[in-house]
């Protein structure tokens, strides 16, 4: 039994996600299908690829993932399988892949009859083509058959320059790339990009240090920590804190040394 994972922003409202399961188990009857989620803001594509980062790699070996947050549906983006030697993933090629898979085994587009359905809608890949796909490899077709092999060239877009980049020897910058429900804004800086004592402001705002729980300050107060994911994330107890703050993605963090 082949495990498939679905991860949209088509929302549950509309029978969208439903149609891509009937197409996956009318073709592998056998699949088992795990919704990761389907309510990432809509046309977001860092959101998505944050999103499938946060949840694929905690799957089985051999799971399929289906990834559809595709603005450009229809057009010259390519409709690709990639496999990162462990994990395959089925979706556009418009850096959606990019935090997941960023050093991909081998990329393939998705040309072959048997990986789409007879008619395709140039709106609606996700049921006509990615869902179909998902089905033959849940069937046992190699991805290889899927068609040549490629390279992604899609590419997260988060702003102009990387992460903890430095600006002078005493202050670097963290950007944004998600809210989660939270309200948490969590940043694209891991630990090794920190220095030591690191303090850090936020408009008039200063954190002093990282925190290691919620606990660590009282209700309302703000706090800088590493997440979950392993990135720089600020929060607000018990609030949201891209409220407060009035920030969302793409939002910067000064990074001081102390």
């Amino acid at each position: 039994m082949s495990l498939v994972t679905l991860t949209t922003d088509f929302g549950t409202g509309d029978g969208y996600v439903g149609a891509m399961k009937g197409v996956i188990l009318s073709r592998a009857r056998a699949a088992q299908i795990v919704d990761i989620a389907h309510d990432i803001e809509r046309h977001d594509i860092a959101a998505g690829a944050y999103c499938l980062v946060q949840a694929a790699p905690h799957f089985p070996g051999g799971t399929i993932h289906v990834a559809v947050v595709d603005p450009g549906v229809g057009t010259l983006r390519k409709p690709v399988i990639v496999d990162d030697g462990r994990h395959l993933y089925v979706g556009p090629d418009n850096g959606l892949f990019a935090l997941v898979a960023p050093a991909p085994k081998a990329v393939y587009a998705i040309e072959a009859a048997a990986f789409r359905l007879p008619t395709v809608s140039s709106t609606f890949h996700g049921r006509d083509v990615f869902a179909a796909a998902a089905a033959a490899l849940a069937s046992g077709v190699p991805a290889a058959q899927a068609g040549p092999q490629v390279e992604l060239r899609g590419r997260l877009l988060l702003g102009e320059a990387s992460a903890a980049r430095a600006h002078s020897t005493d202050m670097r910058i963290a950007r944004v790339i998600y809210v989660d429900h939270f309200g948490n804004l969590i940043t694209d800086t891991t630990p090794e990009d920190l220095p030591p004592s690191p303090r850090f402001r936020i408009g008039e705002r200063v954190i002093d240090g990282l925190s290691t729980t919620f606990g660590d300050v009282a209700a309302g107060e703000l706090l800088a920590y590493i997440g979950s994911g392993n990135t720089l994330e600020i929060a607000v107890r018990e609030e949201r804190a891209a409220r407060i703050l009035g920030l969302g993605r793409g939002a910067q963090i000064e990074i001081l040394s102390s």
